[in-house]
């Protein structure tokens, strides 16, 4: 059997102790407690969003970007970045409790889009999301969470089935991870402030046929890292958009709990209800947002993005279909090498 391993939450402990000082600095020595109070709703907002954070792999602004932009009508580009600044805390102490407690992570992939997103990530934000506009920030969050929810529904089932990992080799896997990195951290996690997670996670249930368990503590890291580093890339660079700073004060003690709270109940729970419900309201931010711009988009313009659903939809199943033929040829590979070991050891017997 195999011996459990040792966990260190003090690791996590310590980092709360040191995050919460910092905030109390921040609210009560700066004098900042008034803009923390005044942005309570979306501290309310982003206890759910940080559940999901933590207990599947949909980020916390996949809550945070549709109640910023849709419900109270903010710019898409201070979604995007709230997105990031919020998921580089709620995000990062999931990751931290995911460590402590030693889960399992499918590192090769892992690595290599770590890699990718360190490249990708600063390209996007610096030569993609400036000349992006706002409608279309909007889109591509809708298109893509839309897709991703339609997947779910009809194929959690299988998703959720999913025991270990089929690892084709650690070359491979670090390979896909990093142009799994470095696309989506280019053209969607600096546009829309989150999702290269998602597009990790698909890569491992789709194509490595992975293990939720494996899967989704893969995608929190992932999405942990790209926002730390979008955080950094643009405060460094083009600067963050105007009342990010105050939206964070009010969220950020929030999802500091609650994604590893959404990672420790999940694992009570189950994940397939979480992933139901996230599904859902997934599918319903893309009518959400198709009606709310209908007078922008025109028919033609909610056909299209409905279009576009569709394409991705195709892009999943094609890579459900070479997942499986890659598991079928590893799994043929290994019984030939199980059927010519056992023929050498027979031919060695007779002998």
């Amino acid at each position: 059997m195999q011996q459990k391993l040792k966990q260190h939450l003090w690791i996590w402990l310590l980092w709360l102790v040191g995050f919460y000082a910092v905030w109390l600095y921040l609210v009560i020595g700066l004098g900042y407690w008034p803009e923390a109070k005044a942005h309570w709703p979306i501290a309310v907002a982003m206890a759910i969003g940080s559940y999901a954070a933590g207990s599947t792999p949909m980020g916390g602004g996949t809550v945070g970007f549709p109640v910023l932009v849709l419900l109270f009508e903010l710019p898409a580009t201070l979604g995007r970045d709230f997105s990031f600044a919020v998921q580089a805390i709620g995000m990062t102490s999931a990751s931290i409790f995911i460590l402590a407690r030693r889960q399992p992570i499918a590192w090769a992939m892992l690595k290599g889009a770590m890699l990718g997103s360190l490249i990708g990530t600063p390209l996007g934000i610096w030569l993609i999301a400036p000349y992006i506009p706002g409608l279309w920030i909007k889109l591509v969050f809708a298109v893509v969470w839309a897709s991703f929810g339609i997947l779910h529904l009809y194929r959690v089932n299988e998703i959720a089935g999913h025991s270990g990992m089929t690892e084709f080799n650690e070359k491979w896997d670090f390979k896909v991870g990093c142009w799994i990195g470095l696309l989506s951290g280019a053209a969607v996690a600096s546009v829309t402030g989150v999702g290269i997670d998602m597009v990790l996670y698909t890569a491992l249930v789709l194509l490595c046929r992975t293990d939720l368990k494996i899967a989704i503590p893969t995608s929190v890291i992932i999405m942990a890292f790209t926002s730390v580093l979008g955080v950094i890339v643009k405060n460094l660079s083009t600067g963050m958009q105007p009342g990010v700073f105050e939206n964070w004060l009010a969220a950020a003690p929030v999802v500091a709990l609650g994604a590893p709270l959404g990672v420790f109940i999940v694992a009570l729970i189950g994940r397939k209800p979480t992933l139901l419900v996230v599904a859902f309201l997934c599918v319903l931010q893309f009518f959400w947002t198709m009606h709310s711009e209908r007078a922008s988009l025109g028919l033609s313009g909610m056909l299209l993005s409905t279009l576009a659903v569709g394409i991705c939809l195709l892009g999943f199943e094609q890579l459900r279909r070479w997942g499986a033929k890659l598991v079928g040829e590893r799994s043929a590979t290994a019984e030939h090498k199980v059927a010519d070991k056992q023929g050498a050891i027979a031919a060695a017997g007779s002998k």
